[in-house]
């Protein structure tokens, strides 16, 4: 959405002030840890952009909160699998050859808009090593949060996903669909232990030396999270309201994960 149409769809500017207003009353309190999902052109015309966003959020789980964003970089990646847009077979091999390694404070992020890639770069934002799907974190919580992310398996047991579950995090989606729920990618795991993988690569820094390396990852299905969604639409676990403009939802992370992974878990009679 272009800013014209952002101003076209906005009664008046959403300020700061506004949006802490707004996040208090769909639920977000002191002390929180929040996995944000975001769209900035959802809100509305926003005085102060993606800052005023973030200063908000901040603001509304106060010095003991913790906010966390998905940071992912998916163009670190072989690009014998892009299809957003695709490029020739002929180019595979140089981009292998000399693509730069993930660097947590140089890499951007890929298709997270303009809030997560603020976010990332906020002063004393941690990121995890993860070159492709990183979480980006700041607040009391953040180090432990982002401690584990293992290269073939970063959504998993051992993932800042599963950490935040363990600390009763909420997920707050502003602005966004299920189709983009991270937090569901925990299910996911969870449910299918053994699912099937698929054969990757990417770019890393060992010990000082640029490496190309082979990985090997789990098959995601997010076709599956918006008829999931349907159902967590209608339920007691989940809080509607508007951020600025934006429908938002706000969910706790670990009994969302346990009603999904109900969902999709394949029982198998004895």
């Amino acid at each position: 959405m272009t800013e014209a149409a952002a101003i076209a769809r906005s009664s008046g500017p959403v300020t700061q002030a506004r949006l802490v207003v707004d996040l208090q009353r769909l639920g977000v309190t002191p002390g929180m840890t929040l996995l944000v999902h975001s769209s900035l052109s959802r809100i509305g015309w926003v005085c102060g952009g993606a800052q005023a966003v973030i200063e908000s959020l901040l603001q509304a789980v106060g010095p003991d909160g913790t906010v966390v964003m998905p940071a992912q970089s998916s163009g670190l990646s072989d690009p014998a699998g892009w299809c957003e847009p695709p490029v020739p077979e002929s180019w595979w091999e140089t981009i292998r050859m000399t693509m730069p390694p993930y660097d947590p404070r140089l890499t951007a992020t890929r298709g997270m808009g303009q809030i997560a890639e603020t976010f990332r770069l906020w002063p004393e934002v941690q990121r995890s090593l993860h070159p492709q799907v990183s979480f980006c974190a700041l607040g009391p919580g953040a180090a432990d949060i982002l401690a584990r992310q293992p290269m073939d398996d970063p959504f998993g047991t051992q993932s800042p996903l599963a950490a935040l579950s363990d600390r009763g995090a909420q997920v707050l989606m502003i602005g966004t669909g299920w189709d983009t729920c991270t937090a569901l990618h925990l299910a996911e795991r969870l449910a299918h232990p053994d699912g099937p993988t698929f054969q990757d690569g990417t770019c890393i820094s060992v010990e000082g030396e640029r490496r190309w390396v082979r990985l090997c990852l789990p098959e995601t299905q997010p076709e599956r999270f918006v008829p999931f969604g349907a159902k967590m639409d209608g339920s007691d676990l989940l809080l509607h309201g508007h951020i600025g403009s934006a429908a938002s939802r706000l969910f706790p992370l670990a009994p969302t994960v346990e009603m999904a992974v109900e969902s999709w878990a394949v029982v198998t009679k004895p």
